[in-house]
């Protein structure tokens, strides 16, 4: 797998980025056609002022061209690649637990990639993402399990953590 050099770069697996690209291609045509349908019965109904319809098929006219832009703005700087094979090195698409120094109850398990690996609708929202590029993803980034590292908080403190466990994100 390539390793993401960009700093602002999404590392996506293949079926996230299609279910991003199918979004996209979703909200470009159907999407679109089914709000500026819904402006357009709103607007036949008469006063715009008080037309409640009508000011809610605009704000969610805004919204859908918010995330198309965001949607188009992923999928550019996306760089695609396989799940992790080797089962003990943190790489993108790994699921991390780590152990903070000192006291080897206090820990943290979150992916390594970014959000939209999550899904739009699998349940997991209660799983941290860390970005390869933030302090604690380049700190632990193609470590192995048992590794100790350290990073800078975004405070300036230096934080120390010891690689606990590495699986592939099943998401």
């Amino acid at each position: 797998m390539a390793e993401t050099t960009q700093p602002n770069t999404i590392w996506l697996t293949q079926e996230a980025y299609d279910k991003l690209a199918a979004e996209l291609e979703h909200l470009q045509n159907e999407g679109r056609a089914e709000v500026t349908a819904r402006i357009a019965a709103a607007r036949d109904e008469g006063d715009l002022r008080e037309n409640g319809g009508y000011h809610a098929a605009r704000e969610e006219q805004g919204q859908q061209e918010a995330r198309i832009v965001q949607l188009k703005d992923m999928l550019r700087r996306a760089e695609v690649g396989e799940p992790p094979t080797d089962p003990d090195e943190v790489v993108p698409g790994s699921k991390v637990t780590i152990a903070f120094d000192g006291d080897e109850s206090d820990t943290d398990t979150f992916l390594l990639g970014s959000r939209e690996m999550l899904g739009l609708d699998d349940g997991v929202d209660a799983l941290n993402v860390y970005s390869p590029q933030s302090p604690l993803g380049a700190a632990i980034l193609n470590k192995k399990k048992g590794d100790a590292v350290s990073y800078e908080a975004p405070n300036g403190s230096s934080i120390n953590v010891t690689i606990v466990s590495v699986e592939p994100f099943d998401g």
